[in-house]
């Protein structure tokens, strides 16, 4: 790595007595680390928790969505990109390497069903068969810093400390308040930790998005002088519902939705279209037959609808300006041409809405989006977000699983790309430990783990290819029972009613992305090739279908 401006000391009184020991210092690291780790390039890795494939600028939203704009104006936009249908799945893989069913959380912990629990792939955590790319980071002379949302495990040999980040400020659980209260869902209190200790309360004024994104910054302020590379991993919780906002940014979308849920979808697919990331003739699937049309709701109706889409709205872009002062802080500190940036979310939209009640209150409509509030945004407008897509949240089809990710940065070649390689969050993993040149073992902590699985993405990201996956390469995805396979355009997908048939339907995706033409019977041998690969995927990623799911029921 380059050599940086010595950090600045963490007081005013030793910022004045020692600047040139800090340049010494500084200077004296830098000539005895190797020329390999000098070159290593900082990693920030930015997730947001259910944004849809269409709720940022540069994938055709109107929401304001400008430092993430930036990062896909000189990187990469990946059109093509899968996660997990909900987010412990996602974000096991994307610190693993490996799939959610092998690496601890072939089902979320919370609905495990009676006949996955005790089995290997379902403990509920990021389990030891993985070696964590913090850790092999760390240990390859990182610096390893996280903030924000974990999800994969509530034990302390399970919190990030003890999967490799040195620092963190972490929301242990999936979710709850986005504020100082700690509330979970259910009103009880959420647990945090604080560079693996317990937190007892949050500082008063709290808000995810602001207190993570300062605790990355604080982070690497706090190491800055000594020049070695970091990973920051920053998972927000924004713009997870329950929707809270800082006082200011409560009105930011006033009045912006008042056209409604059908008309802001037609705008968005149409402005998807103009920028490259829809095809032209790409059908869009129909609002949902639960979904009334915007036309049909009574003022007061379309009063509240409207307002739940202005708050997540303005979560959106509130994310952003936090994602936008970190930016601004590398800058300033002359590491932000030495950094590569990943920017994702986790799983599509959240279309389900869930009746809140004590402790939460949303009773008082002028108390939306504040502390002690639960707003939810519904199908209707989760269509909106997944743009052209099958579903959201939860589910295979597309709107499910296709999500948006953008990579900028060091090593990214051609500003403002727009690629269609075939993409599994799987790869972020492989691509960062590929750049960071650090190996992925055999065994880690004197036991076999399972290989890696994703690929490095950086022949599409130097742009000497335009592809790491070949036509024979297939992916598989479940969860809740509902399932998919990808292969080269095909794929086949299982989703369970009402969502679905229950039975397998075959689509081609590159002519129709929307999931609406079911070629199972046109398609006799392609559907039984996916059958087989699907059949394979199982077996060696020891899928169990599960007794019991929140979406299927008993199966």
């Amino acid at each position: 790595m380059r050599p940086q401006t010595p950090g600045a000391p963490t007081t005013r009184h030793s910022a004045r007595r020692m600047p040139a020991l800090a340049a010494l210092l500084s200077a004296t690291l830098l000539s005895v680390l190797p020329s390999h780790a000098q070159e290593r390039p900082n990693i920030v890795l930015i997730v947001a928790d259910d944004a849809g494939y269409a709720d940022i600028g540069s994938f055709g939203s109107e929401i304001s969505t400008p430092n993430i704009d930036a990062l896909a104006s000189v990187g990469v936009r990946f059109t093509d990109f899968y996660v997990a249908p909900t987010c412990s799945p996602t974000r096991s893989m994307l610190l693993s390497g490996v799939d959610n069913h092998v690496a601890g959380l072939g089902n979320m912990a919370e609905f495990t069903a009676s006949n996955q629990k005790g089995k290997p792939g379902y403990e509920g955590y990021l389990n030891e068969r993985v070696a964590p790319v913090a850790s092999l980071l760390k240990e390859a002379g990182y610096h390893t810093y996280m903030a924000g949302k974990w999800h994969m495990g509530e034990e302390p040999d399970q919190f990030p400390a003890a999967r490799g980040f040195e620092r963190d400020l972490t929301l242990i659980p999936g979710g709850g308040s986005h504020m100082d209260d700690m509330w979970g869902a259910k009103g009880e209190k959420q647990l945090y930790t604080r560079n693996g200790g317990k937190l007892q309360e949050l500082r008063p004024g709290f808000h995810s998005s602001d207190d993570y994104t300062a605790a990355i910054i604080e982070n690497i302020e706090e190491n800055r002088a000594d020049a070695k590379p970091f990973f920051a991993y920053v998972a927000y919780q924004a713009p997870h519902d329950p929707f809270q906002l800082p006082d200011d940014w409560l009105d930011k979308y006033k009045g912006r939705y008042d056209q409604g849920y059908d008309a802001t979808r037609a705008t968005r697919i149409e402005r998807m279209k103009q920028l490259g990331i829809l095809d032209r003739n790409a059908d869009v699937f129909p609002r949902l037959p639960n979904v009334p049309a915007w036309s049909t709701l009574s003022p007061d109706e379309k009063r509240e609808s409207s307002r739940r889409m202005e708050l997540y709205a303005a979560m959106v872009e509130h994310m952003d300006s936090n994602i936008g002062k970190l930016i601004s802080y590398l800058k300033q500190n002359n590491l932000y041409d030495n950094t590569l940036f990943v920017f994702l979310s986790d799983n599509g939209p959240e279309g389900t809405s869930i009746k809140m009640g004590a402790p939460w209150d949303n009773s008082k409509f002028e108390s939306w989006g504040k502390k002690g509030t639960f707003i939810q945004y519904g199908a209707a407008w989760a269509q909106v977000s997944a743009g052209p897509f099958r579903m959201f949240k939860g589910y295979e089809s597309e709107g499910g699983i296709r999500a948006p990710m953008i990579v900028a940065g060091r090593g990214v070649n051609g500003s403002g790309r727009i690629s269609g390689a075939l993409a599994h969050v799987m790869d972020v993993p492989a691509t960062i430990l590929s750049v960071a040149n650090v190996a992925y073992p055999q065994t880690y902590h004197d036991h076999p783990i399972a290989p890696l699985q994703g690929k490095p993405l950086v022949p599409v990201l130097n742009n000497t290819r335009t592809a790491v996956r070949g036509p024979n390469d297939a992916l598989g995805w479940e969860v809740f029972g509902n399932r998919a396979i990808r292969q080269g355009d095909w794929k086949l997908l299982w989703l369970c009613k009402p969502a679905g048939p229950n039975t397998w339907q075959l689509f081609n995706l590159k002519t129709d992305p929307a999931e609406m033409k079911d070629l199972s019977a046109a398609q006799p041998k392609i559907k039984a090739q996916l059958l087989r690969r699907w059949d394979e995927y199982a077996k060696s990623n020891n899928v169990i279908l599960p007794s019991e799911s929140p979406l299927c029921g008993k199966t």
